[in-house]
């Protein structure tokens, strides 16, 4: 029997955290609950959640402050909640390595929706690319392991970088749209509330951190990118 998924859900509108508390565990998983962020870290260390729904506006550590916490130790998916709807927010959540995004007021059903999506994808094989081992050039990929080096230099990358190459990989030399990125990526039939651009940047800093196999991501024009194989 496959083990429950488990969701820490840090949210200080306490009406607000009961309501999803209720649906998250209707769609069968286990909620945990903080209201502030001191709390929220300390349960993200003792219980090893599945999945953090994170507010950003919330006391004695914000969420910005708390994801960048968590990104020091681990990739566990994080849904960014909030009431912050201006694209700087947005961009800089996704870019400091949030997995979604969702501005207040939103849809309990859509919102449920998106968590299925990323739970689905963070437990699903991460060697689409046809092998857990991936070498090309100077380019290592263990992703069973989630590690990447260059020659015998450790490249460290978030959970949205490793999905990107993932997907450029297992494209096999084939150029993906940006849209069609956003759809495996993120998870989606539609960009949503994500547009292409965010794929660009992205796309920018994991060329950044690959260096000298930077040219192995191709960008194609008025099309979008592909992998150098």
């Amino acid at each position: 029997m496959a083990l429950t998924q488990k969701i820490l859900l840090i949210e200080d509108e306490k009406p607000l955290s009961k309501v999803l508390k209720y649906n998250f565990e209707k769609e069968g998983y286990a909620v945990l609950c903080a209201f502030d962020g001191q709390e929220g870290l300390e349960l993200f260390q003792e219980e090893r959640p599945d999945l953090i729904v994170l507010d950003l506006m919330i006391p004695k550590m914000n969420g910005m402050e708390l994801l960048k916490a968590v990104r020091l130790k681990s990739k566990t998916p994080v849904l960014i909640l909030t009431a912050k709807k201006d694209e700087v927010d947005r961009v800089l959540g996704l870019e400091m390595g949030a997995d979604d995004y969702v501005t207040k007021p939103f849809s309990v059903r859509e919102l449920c929706a998106r968590v299925k999506s990323i739970l689905r994808r963070a437990s699903s094989s991460v060697s689409d690319a046809g092998a857990s081992l991936f070498k090309h050039r100077t380019l290592k990929l263990d992703f069973d392991r989630y590690e990447c080096s260059i020659g015998e230099n450790s490249v460290s990358l978030t959970s949205k970088e490793w999905e990107l190459l993932k997907v450029l990989v297992s494209a096999r030399g084939r150029a993906l749209s940006r849209t069609e990125i956003l759809k495996e990526v993120w998870g989606y039939e539609r960009g949503l509330d994500l547009d292409t651009r965010t794929v660009d940047q992205h796309i920018a800093r994991l060329r950044d951190k690959l260096g000298p196999e930077s040219s192995l991501i191709v960008t194609v024009k008025n099309v979008g990118y592909r992998f150098r194989v």
